[in-house]
């Protein structure tokens, strides 16, 4: 029987402290596997130019630090401010909704999908916007206001012909990039969040269903609130891959990159693997996601 469940809110705490450290762990394989990789350059010598300097102890070795304290302390602040986000919008939008037959995720209605999770990366890129213009416009402002700015405009315009633009017109360009982070990237990227997002959910609904299905083993914990105890790998895996090799493929089908869609499945079969087994692994110890299902 097919049951349809609304995620109309997730707890803050849990799902903060499982993901950072999941990513943190994630950024700690990474820096091995650069590590490592670093290694093999150093010793076959492909870079001659580098001379004395050391990759292993000049790059990887610091590596294996920065890279797993900044994927953890940065999803800290992306999920618990992604989370918020959600918790607030979800009166007004509507969340997140999911078609479950026993474990397995039947359908994802495209609409709630699409709507929710590209509001949140509209409200993110307008965050983004406005530290982007705090720091350019005053750099535009301050360029314009220089003196030397309009000896050389009208020096350049004297000796070829051409023009440069003005001081006023430099001002002008700040006040321009400005609103076009403020206002136009939000708008874009709603729009493109939009599309694919709802692309993701028509190509899970009918067409990866037929060949795997996401599954999320949930346990009631209250009336309303339910811990997700476990995410079986191989399924999940193998339908959150079979879904990025199709968007893949109709992106290489538009950029001529033919095999990127084998790329695509290769990296987030291995990608969501990885991430399941380590919430499944880390979710008894710190404890897991507490969604409130109705």
């Amino acid at each position: 029987m097919v049951n349809m469940k609304e995620i109309k809110s997730i707890k803050l705490t849990p799902f903060t402290r499982i993901t950072a450290s999941i990513y943190g762990i994630l950024g700690l394989i990474g820096a091995l596997i650069m590590l490592i990789g670093l290694g093999i350059v150093q010793v076959a010598g492909v870079i001659p130019e580098l001379g004395h300097f050391n990759l292993v102890t000049g790059v990887g070795i610091p590596l294996m630090v920065l890279l797993p304290i900044g994927a953890f302390f940065s999803t800290i602040v992306v999920s618990f401010f992604s989370v918020m986000l959600y918790n607030i919008l979800v009166p007004r939008l509507g969340g997140v909704k999911l078609e479950l037959e026993g474990d397995e995720v039947e359908n994802i209605p495209v609409i709630s999908f699409s709507l929710i999770l590209s509001a949140i990366g509209a409200i993110w890129a307008f965050v983004v916007g406005l530290v982007l213009a705090a720091v350019i416009s005053p750099l535009f402002a301050l360029i314009s206001a220089l003196p030397s700015v309009s000896n050389i405009t009208a020096n350049f315009t004297a000796a070829t012909g051409s023009t440069l633009p003005t001081s006023a017109e430099v001002g002008a360009a700040g006040i321009i990039v400005s609103l076009v982070l403020i206002i136009g990237l939000p708008i874009m990227v709603f729009v493109f969040g939009f599309i694919w997002n709802a692309l993701f959910a028509l190509i899970y609904n009918y067409i990866v269903t037929r060949v795997a299905k996401i599954q999320l083993k949930f346990s009631q914990i209250g009336e309303r609130f339910y811990e997700l105890k476990n995410i079986p790998v191989l399924p999940t895996a193998l339908a959150v891959a079979l879904v990025y090799a199709i968007l893949g493929l109709i992106s290489g089908i538009l950029s001529g990159n033919f095999v990127q869609f084998l790329s695509d499945f290769i990296t987030y079969f291995i990608e969501t693997a990885l991430i399941a087994v380590l919430y499944n692994y880390l979710a008894p110890k710190i404890g897991s996601i507490k969604l409130n299902l109705v």
